[in-house]
């Protein structure tokens, strides 16, 4: 009788640790698809509760958020044109170099270089968006860079304060002054921190997500589409792909994230791992685009190679 008695509790122990397992699984599985990007490339989760509202970014911009590295320079560019020249390899073999020269105002990203690749994305620079963490690449090349651009083109530094701001005086604030100082034709800015709080604010109204609290780095392209949006009354954007372009069932062919980096990471599997990543802060690139979709209409955004939306 005691062995039988013991048996069955045995079994039921085993049978409750097997339950106990099945359950945590379960739960397993369920997180892991709320926290990976659908077939369609849908944006990392948006609260339930959450309320998406629209900025008119032609109001929201403005001159004053920008502070002059050295001297008291304004940020005074305006264009009616623009071509926003992103760093995808999908810029290559477009032959669209002569098209974006022939453009009123080109717009560059970190340090994404026009020296070998004239033929597909020019060679002219009027506006060049560097992050705090591309300020060292920028300034090994800053001849190669921004020599090439007629006129005396604009770099804006954006970043959190204690690196790009005087209040921080650190290596990277030293690196600025030193590039502005020493070409005197360049006019360089910083964002202020004011509008840096502001462009954390725009994309939690855009998205619905506060992006500290969802563990997100706001991308250089976030920083420079708003800028161009600000200064632009047309933007074309170069070699950026749709939302929809690295869902799991696309079939999207690998392609190197940077035109210039041929054996760096692939474009698809960054924007996933990004989008999905919930540990340390990740950029939202789908989230973005997402939201670069919806500005298309309203401020009047052309997507070319690949074109988009359709």
């Amino acid at each position: 009788m005691g062995i039988k008695s013991g048996v069955k509790g045995h079994r039921s122990h085993r049978a409750a640790i097997l339950a106990a397992v099945a359950i945590l699984t379960t739960l397993v599985i369920l997180y892991g698809s709320n926290n990976i990007p659908d077939e369609s490339g849908a944006p990392f989760r948006v609260a339930a509760h959450a309320e998406v509202k629209s900025t008119d970014l032609k109001k929201w911009a403005g001159g004053d958020g920008y502070v002059p590295v050295h001297g008291n320079k304004n940020m005074t560019l305006r264009c009616h044109s623009c071509a926003l020249v992103t760093s995808s390899s999908h810029v290559l073999g477009t032959g669209a170099g002569e098209e974006i020269d022939g453009t009123e105002c080109v717009i560059r990203m970190n340090d994404a270089p026009t020296l070998g690749f004239e033929a597909d994305v020019g060679n002219q620079t009027s506006l060049r968006v560097v992050a705090h963490s591309s300020v060292f690449r920028v300034a090994r090349k800053v001849n190669e860079l921004l020599h090439r651009a007629g006129g005396g083109p604009v770099v804006v530094f954006w970043g959190p304060p204690n690196k790009i701001g005087k209040e921080g005086r650190g290596t990277v604030y030293r690196l600025i002054q030193k590039v502005s100082t020493t070409f005197s034709n360049l006019s360089c800015f910083s964002v202020a921190p004011s509008k840096m709080r502001r462009f954390d604010v725009l994309f939690q109204r855009e998205t619905g997500r506060d992006r500290q609290k969802s563990h997100s780095w706001l991308s250089t392209g976030w920083f420079t589409m708003v800028i161009a949006i600000e200064i632009c009354d047309h933007v074309k954007v170069y070699g950026m792909v749709p939302p929809n372009r690295c869902g799991r069932k696309s079939g999207a062919g690998k392609m190197p994230y940077h035109y210039y980096e041929p054996r760096g990471p692939d474009e698809c599997l960054t924007y996933i791992q990004n989008e999905g990543g919930r540990r340390g802060n990740h950029h939202r690139f789908i989230t973005e685009k997402h939201v670069f979709a919806r500005w298309a209409k309203q401020y009047n955004i052309t997507f070319l190679h690949p074109r988009w939306p359709e």
